[in-house]
């Protein structure tokens, strides 16, 4: 049974890294090892999500999520993303407090590098430009998924308006009407 040990580690990563080693095995248990609730109930639906047995224990270590894989299953069956655009709005995931949204922002995007579908598009509009620009938390992520052929879109009067134009560190700039398009074009636009 192959072992991870999770704890300390925030949300997303411990069903990132379980997701992973699901996907190596054909079949067999994989042991993870968190610390929070929060970490027990996300692997819970992850095995959930795919129709794994899973059983759950806690002790002193902590709490122990054991799911078994059957055997091997092709997850890009089970959805086609097609054309997806995504279209970020503000720079916090999210309404309330901002601290907290940005938090959030910063684990959406870098979840987005993980998946296995990626979108075609992300278009930053609004105060979601801030995201591409100088000193955002998710330039890397970013990066990673413009590396992976996802195509990053900034808003160019957004960029003016914050001042941001000469800041641009990831993707091009765009305009509204090619913004337009790209919504029209996509099987599936999701407005963040």
């Amino acid at each position: 049974m192959k072992k991870i040990d999770c704890r300390g580690l925030a949300c997303p990563k411990p069903v990132i890294m379980t997701k992973k080693e699901l996907d190596n095995i054909n079949s067999g248990e994989i042991e993870v090892l968190v610390d929070n609730e929060g970490a027990r109930e996300n692997l819970s639906k992850l095995a959930q999500n795919y129709g794994y047995e899973y059983r759950v224990l806690e002790d002193v270590e902590g709490i122990h999520v054991i799911i078994k894989k059957l055997e091997k299953c092709n997850t890009t069956d089970l959805k086609d993303n097609g054309n997806i655009v995504i279209v970020i709005t503000s720079d916090t995931l999210g309404h309330g407090d901002d601290v907290l949204g940005r938090t959030l922002m910063k684990s959406y995007v870098y979840s987005l590098t993980e998946v296995e579908e990626k979108p075609k598009t992300i278009i930053f509009i609004n105060a979601g430009v801030k995201l591409t620009t100088e000193g955002s938390d998710v330039l890397e992520s970013l990066k990673v998924l413009e590396q992976h052929g996802v195509e990053i879109l900034s808003c160019g009067t957004c960029l003016n308006f914050y001042n941001l134009s000469d800041k641009l560190k990831v993707g091009t700039v765009s305009n509204m009407y090619t913004i337009v398009e790209k919504m029209h074009r996509a099987t599936n636009t999701i407005k963040i």
